[in-house]
């Protein structure tokens, strides 16, 4: 616990002031670090054929996808980047087909494919939230919800939780864990929403930053389990040991994998300022 604390607090600020304070570049480039870190644990922990090419290839993809995003090519790159690692993968395992003890499998593919692709195509809408108009506090509007959803199911749950079991996937947690979780993610909105009303002077309005609270903590709850369930599937118990405390990239990251995507979605459908 002492450790999971300490990582928090070092990282926590740090990353506030990457997605605040810094140009947008500053933070493609830390998401490019985390997707690619992220892939590779992902490609480790679902036991995908050892061929490091195959890990290189997938974090590559990974790492180029923010940045495009940051550069304006978005689209392209993302495009370019999938329909290159594809061809290496299927490459790779044309190659191997005849050995059976290196086999590259059809599933093995479509990880490296969801690794590679999928998962910086989502985390990179923290790039283009970013790059939007008012983008310094719009690219806030995933954190809260990824990060303080998960604080509010904690408390929750520890001092609140007599239901639990709802899941095999998370036995531990309980009914009154994930309804504290998407109620304190609405409530941490609206009080982010009253500060930027204060203090930015945005004309704000408070019914969409609630409708944001709660679609965005119910699915960072859903990202949770999501992951989660890889994970049970596999049989481990973390995807990386790289914070400690905390495990992987991977394992810190996964819920926002499901919320910068649905934010950003909600911000381009229903701007709330």
């Amino acid at each position: 616990m002492k450790a999971r604390i300490l990582v928090a607090v070092v990282l926590a600020p740090l990353f506030f002031v990457d997605l605040f304070f810094l140009p947008p570049i500053c933070l493609a480039v830390t998401v490019a670090a985390i997707v690619a870190m992220a892939s590779y644990e992902l490609l480790r922990a679902t036991k995908v054929a050892h061929h490091n090419h195959m890990y290189v290839y997938t974090a590559l993809s990974a790492a180029a996808i923010p940045v495009g995003y940051w550069a304006g090519w978005g689209s392209l790159v993302s495009l370019a980047a999938a329909l290159l690692l594809m061809c290496a993968l299927f490459f790779t395992a044309i190659q191997h087909y005849d050995l059976e003890e290196q086999e590259v499998r059809f599933e093995h593919v479509m990880v490296c494919l969801f690794g590679g692709v999928a998962i910086p195509l989502f985390l990179s809408s923290l790039v283009r939230l970013k790059g939007m108009e008012n983008g310094q506090y719009l690219v806030l509007l995933p954190v809260i919800s990824a990060f303080l959803t998960d604080v509010g199911a904690y408390f929750a749950g520890v001092f609140l939780g007599k239901h639990r079991g709802i899941t095999r996937v998370s036995p531990n947690k309980s009914v009154e864990g994930y309804v504290g979780g998407i109620l304190s993610g609405c409530v941490f909105m609206l009080l982010y929403a009253l500060v930027l009303a204060r203090f930015a002077g945005l004309a704000v309005s408070f019914h969409l930053m609630a409708l944001y609270g709660l679609v965005g903590s119910a699915v960072t709850e859903l990202g949770d389990l999501s992951f989660s369930l890889i994970k049970r599937q596999c049989g481990v118990k973390d995807y990386g040991n790289l914070l400690p405390g905390h495990g992987g990239m991977m394992d810190r990251f996964d819920s926002m994998v499901f919320a910068a995507p649905t934010l950003l979605l909600l911000v381009e459908l229903f701007p709330a300022f």
